[in-house]
């Protein structure tokens, strides 16, 4: 009975983690959905998607890749100019 105290907080930080996982997930699933419908995609897929960047002109491509690179970076660089390279 000594590690019961012990379990019960593993058991309340995976539940807390759990949590955490589910808000980042929910908050990617919004802006993705927000893309879709910005840009009017009828197809809800990756495929949609991708259609649509063919028929985009680099102007708007650029515009979407820096919402894309804005929501989706990674924030374990840290570099001066706060980028990050593939």
């Amino acid at each position: 009975m000594k590690n019961s105290a012990l379990k019960g907080a593993l058991g309340a930080l995976a539940v807390v983690g759990v949590a955490l996982i589910a808000k980042k997930a929910i908050q990617r699933k919004r802006f993705i959905k927000g893309i879709f419908d910005e840009y009017g995609i009828k197809e809800k897929s990756p495929f949609g998607l991708a259609d649509k960047i063919r028929e985009m002109n680099d102007e708007d491509y650029q515009e979407l890749k820096g919402k894309f690179k804005k929501e989706f970076h990674s924030r374990c660089c840290k570099k001066k100019d706060n980028t990050c390279e593939a």
